[in-house]
């Protein structure tokens, strides 16, 4: 900026002299950007200039980001506040996974959870289950449930034979997923090529390929099983020592099992030996029936759950009339079986209520629907081709006789069709006051890493 002196100047000269300092002004504005190019403009120096060099993504309200651009990463799950809706992450990065420091996340309001091939809440997945993550920096800092780390931060070593990547600073996730969801929306399957067997664990020298084909840039990698592995094959629940009993595997030494597919459950285990990072085999499921009825049964939970707490959703706009009634339109988030879509019919009453971005409702000390909008369905639209993650391409209109404060263009809202059940929620997953400390959760649990 231009210094004060130099406009008192201006305020006290005669016009003869304007050309000559307004040349003056121009030079030293000129040197300070090129001396100060961060902070010429009121910029922070430290973040704007690499956000603007490089690719990085801030989600912005009311746009779902494309999953194309997403920071893709994997590791084990470790802790988990499913209340708001948050966790943390040992990455696999390039050194030893051991010494990885457990890494925040957060879900984005429409970040798609899915496990078993099926929505799921993070409540549904067990710690150690390792996970694929696309994920954003957060959309806003200042309100961030997670550390805010700075933007080039996976790409610092983080020293101690750790490596790179391990601490990104893109800690909001769009889509995280188990191993079996992961390779059923790829399109890819593990064929089992060695087995190491004695006293029912050993070693499966293993490739994730594609289905049915031969993708040239796999790599084998070698996992642990142990007696604790459970085997799933049709309706049947097997163990290691079923399948030596039977004749399918040997009871000690090596087998080659001809790139049999299957899918794996893949966790974590501490590694004898000196083996710094090798993965583990929670589940393998032998075929198609058998990994089809842990998705149903996935699936069921996880609609069970939607009825109870509400589908998530945001507010396009509010068209308003007069004494409180309003028009709201909404577009309902994805990652859902498609008959919690089904129950949105168009001439039923539906409930809306304000939530947070960590999807709590507010005004819950009396249920939600205790203060939530309420009126009939005026319309459902559906739009056309496939909807980005995160969205279910569904926009819903209802009429409302009393527009509550929460309920706004670009906020977080939940919807109930009345047909669902209502039911209270426990105290953690409300909020009774409109205070900034319970209604944003600091980041205050987590080590500053």
């Amino acid at each position: 900026m231009i210094p004060s002196r130099i406009t008192g100047e201006f305020a006290r000269c005669d016009r003869s002299r304007f050309p000559v300092l307004l040349l003056w002004a121009q030079m030293c504005l000129l040197l300070g950007l090129l001396l100060h190019p961060g902070t010429a403009c009121g910029q922070d120096q430290g973040t704007s200039n690499i956000e603007s060099e490089t690719e990085f993504i801030r989600p912005r309200r009311g746009e779902f980001p494309p999953i194309e651009k997403a920071h893709a990463y994997r590791g084990e799950l470790v802790f988990v506040d499913h209340a708001n809706r948050r966790g943390s992450i040992r990455v696999q990065g390039e050194g030893m996974f051991f010494r990885n420091d457990p890494h925040p996340f957060a879900m984005l309001p429409y970040g798609v959870i899915r496990y078993h091939g099926a929505p799921a809440d993070l409540r549904d997945i067990p710690l150690g289950t390792v996970l694929h993550l696309r994920a954003f920096l957060p959309p806003d800092p200042d309100r961030s449930v997670v550390p805010v780390l700075p933007i080039n931060n996976k790409e610092k070593d983080a020293n101690h034979n750790r490596g790179a990547g391990i601490f990104p600073a893109e800690n909001h996730v769009l889509l995280l997923e188990d191993e079996p969801s992961y390779c059923r929306r790829e399109g890819k399957i593990w064929k089992l090529n060695q087995l190491d067997i004695q006293n029912n664990q050993g070693t499966i020298i293993a490739t994730r390929d594609v289905q049915g084909g031969v993708d040239s840039q796999a790599s084998e990698e070698t996992l642990t099983f142990d007696a604790a592995t459970r085997i799933w094959r049709g309706r049947e629940r097997l163990g290691i020592k079923d399948l030596i009993a039977e004749g399918s595997w040997p009871a000690s030494g090596k087998q080659t099992l001809e790139q049999q597919e299957v899918w794996l459950g893949i966790t974590w285990k501490p590694t004898p030996n000196g083996v710094f990072t090798r993965f583990h085999i929670s589940d393998i499921w032998l075929d198609e029936l058998a990994m089809q009825r842990a998705t149903d049964n996935q699936n069921e939970t996880h609609q069970a759950f939607i009825r109870s707490r509400w589908m998530p959703a945001w507010v396009d706009s509010v068209e308003y009339g007069k004494f409180g009634d309003a028009t709201i339109t909404a577009t309902l988030f994805g990652g859902m079986d498609q008959s919690l879509y089904a129950d949105f019919i168009k001439g039923n009453h539906a409930l809306v209520n304000s939530v947070e971005s960590t999807l709590k409702h507010t005004h819950g000390a009396y249920g939600p629907a205790h203060m939530a909008c309420q009126g009939p369905i005026l319309e459902i639209v559906k739009a056309d081709g496939e909807p980005p993650i995160g969205s279910s391409g569904i926009k819903i209109r209802v009429e409302t006789d009393l527009i509550i404060e929460g309920v706004r263009p670009g906020r977080v809202v939940r919807v109930r069709p009345a047909e669902w059940p209502k039911v209270n929620l426990p105290r953690e997953e409300y909020l009774r006051s409109s205070s900034a400390e319970e209604r944003f959760p600091t980041a205050d649990i987590f080590p500053k890493y």
